[in-house]
């Protein structure tokens, strides 16, 4: 099997909302098809990608409304328009409307699916709802009846469909039968896109590499419907939340408010729900990068009054048991361990005790002395190489808002290379001898701060919505990238 260490390779970081072409954000169509020959053109192999899933109003994809389902706000509806599915309808709306408008675009397409699609795709359509029955059931049943109660959080539902009475779930299950039907036909457009996107990629040598967070989102189909495996009250509330100590960054720590498992009634039933859940994600995608890694070995719990993260306390988890029985289930496991932040021995010898690669970033390995574990003099072969994530600024913006005495140590590391910023930074990305280099699209568009994709710990509105565009895309670009990619072997 073909894994992220099998050999030296290059990816683009571009989660598909950022894609040009769909309205309001990048989708699973056209322009998806055309960055996979981008990155073929560059030599580039790997597409890693954030979370699929449904989101919140915020669109934060790492607090989804279910950790199985796709975000039907992906779907094309180009492609559905192609399936004949779809008619043209009404023009798209300007600005902030545009969820609303595609919703009510894919309700179209369910009624021509219903009266155009033939024998072939219905059967389709029955074969997915049978075989994902396991968690489709439950979280068409919780979206309808959230969208029923204006999308509040389900600890503001009735009692009785809070608590999941078998009365009142029968009588929703009656009362919202089309919507339940509508939301199982959502799912089943997105994997079939997603599927043919998929494919595509292979044969085109490019694998796709997602992102699976630890923690899931208290407002989700499966904390709804499986209590028992999170540390909530008899009402549902959480007990005790996740988050991060105080550290160099932040005084007061970071309060992310996910409830915490139940670690020991999950070991009990041999961590099925851990191995649904890395099913679907390894359906997906050929690599799955697991987020805040070091949270199953050991993870901060504060209690749910707190407002900080200050008076927390760690608890252990039982990581080896876990990937000990996701090792017999997946073998091998090709996951990358996000293994910033506080990592103890015990982390480590976790990560390597199950061969995963960790994540060195280039932006941190600029402050203290030579021994920094991120300058690429340190870096191992088992790692995965990044510029920067998501969740930094873009080089160019990391790079023009350091001091200058730092800036001129990078440069002096660097060589003062004549190459302007970024350039000088993927170079030595692609230069290391790291598995795997991965290089954010608005680094290799020469972006600067402007253009990032998140501001950790802020919920500024622009969070999560940038995009490019095919016309910031230099012709000359791919051949650029693809001259990097084989100078440094990683074609």
């Amino acid at each position: 099997m073909d894994t992220p260490l099998s050999r030296r390779r290059a990816g683009v970081l571009l989660h598909p909302t950022s894609l040009p072409g769909g309205i309001g954000g990048g989708d699973l169509g056209p322009d998806a098809y055309r960055f996979v020959d981008f990155l073929a053109a560059g030599g580039v192999s790997v597409w890693q990608m954030l979370p699929l899933v449904p989101t919140h109003g915020d669109l934060s994809p790492y607090q989804g409304l279910s950790v199985h389902a796709g975000n039907p706000l992906l779907i094309s509806l180009s492609l559905l328009r192609e399936w004949g599915w779809l008619s043209e309808g009404a023009a798209p709306p300007e600005g902030d409307d545009f969820i609303d408008y595609r919703l009510a675009m894919l309700k179209q397409a369910h009624q021509g699916f219903l009266a155009q699609a033939d024998a072939g795709a219905r059967d389709e359509l029955k074969q997915f709802i049978s075989r994902n029955s396991h968690w489709l059931q439950d979280y068409a049943l919780f979206q309808a009846i959230r969208q029923s109660q204006g999308h509040g959080h389900w600890l503001d539902w009735p009692e009785a469909l809070r608590d999941r009475a078998p009365e009142a779930l029968a009588q929703a299950e009656t009362k919202l039968a089309d919507s339940i039907e509508h939301i199982r036909f959502e799912q089943f457009v997105f994997f079939r896109q997603w599927r043919l996107l998929h494919d595509y990629a292979r044969r085109h040598g490019v694998f796709l590499f997602g992102d699976m967070p630890i923690f899931v989102a208290h407002d989700s189909a499966e904390v709804w419907a499986h209590r028992e495996y999170f540390t909530l009250d008899s009402h549902g509330r959480a007990e005790v939340v996740a988050g991060v100590p105080p550290d160099y960054f932040s005084e007061t720590g970071q309060r992310w408010g996910n409830p915490h498992y139940r670690w020991e009634r999950m070991h009990a039933d041999g961590f099925s729900w851990w191995k649904q859940r890395m099913a679907t994600q390894l359906s997906m995608f050929d690599w799955v990068r697991i987020d805040h890694f070091r949270g199953f070995e050991s993870s901060w719990e504060i209690p749910a009054a707190e407002e900080t993260a200050i008076n927390g306390h760690w608890v252990e988890a039982p990581g080896d048991e876990l990937f000990e029985a996701l090792h017999q289930e997946f073998d091998p496991l090709p996951l990358v361990a996000e293994d910033l932040g506080t990592i103890t021995p015990e982390v480590e010898a976790l990560r390597k005790k199950y061969a995963l690669p960790g994540m060195k970033i280039l932006q941190f390995a600029f402050g203290g002395d030579a021994d920094n574990p991120y300058l690429p003099h340190n870096q191992t072969v088992d790692s995965v190489v990044y510029t920067g994530t998501h969740d930094n600024d873009t080089t160019l913006g990391w790079y023009d808002a350091l001091p200058a005495e730092t800036r001129n140590h990078v440069d002096d590391y660097l060589g003062y290379p004549a190459e302007a910023m970024p350039w000088p930074l993927i170079r030595t990305a692609l230069a290391s001898v790291a598995c795997l280099a991965i290089v954010p699209m608005q680094d290799l568009l020469k972006l600067d701060g402007a253009h990032r994709m998140n501001t950790p710990g802020t919920q500024a509105g622009d969070n999560w919505r940038w995009r490019f565009e095919w016309g910031q895309v230099d012709t000359d670009l791919a051949p650029q990238l693809r001259a990097l990619v084989r100078q440094y072997g990683r074609e």
